[in-house]
């Protein structure tokens, strides 16, 4: 009966600093477990990958739907008849007076001539001076140039009375 060679010594211990390896068959169990492990492997990515219609991208997909449905993104909102009336309404206007003297006059001045923030009563408007463009601007806010996003902060009713009024300015087109 022919036994293999065991523990035969492959003589690299002067180039590993006296460490000697030896040129053994790995176990049986050992291989069993490894070819094991590359056919569930195989199995495993055929059920993920087609047989479920699962996917690391489908899973995404799913995950940014339910986020959408628990988190809308605010949505930007002119002056309408359903926010109060129209750009040009006195009460909308007056109203958006209010909410200017509360959060904007910090930065635009009470007369909205400007001061940290840009000058709303000349005829320059930077993000244009459209009612769509004011609502815009107020609603998503410039973070580059320091205003804030006030679209979730006053809701979308206070978004449309203050563009109205700013709108109203003299400045908008």
């Amino acid at each position: 009966m022919n036994t293999p060679e065991r523990d035969r010594e492959l003589g690299h211990a002067e180039d590993a600093d006296g460490i000697e390896e030896y040129d053994n068959a790995l176990p049986t169990w050992w291989v069993g477990l490894f070819i094991g492990c590359i056919v569930w492997a195989g199995f495993y990515a055929v059920d993920y990958h087609g047989a479920n219609g699962r996917s690391q991208t489908g899973e995404y997909a799913a995950e940014v739907a339910a986020a959408a449905v628990k988190w809308p993104a605010p949505q930007p909102v002119a002056a309408s008849p359903s926010a109060g009336g129209t750009a040009d309404d006195p009460v909308l206007v007056a109203a958006g007076k209010e909410v200017f003297a509360t959060t904007c006059v910090g930065c635009h001045g009470a007369t909205a001539t400007g001061g940290v923030g840009p000058n709303l009563k000349d005829t320059t408007w930077i993000h244009g001076g459209k009612l769509g463009d004011i609502t815009k601007v107020v609603n998503e806010g410039v973070p580059a140039k320091g205003m804030i996003t006030w679209g979730p902060i006053l809701g979308p009713e206070k978004v449309a009375q203050v563009s109205s009024y700013v709108h109203g300015l003299g400045g908008g087109q």
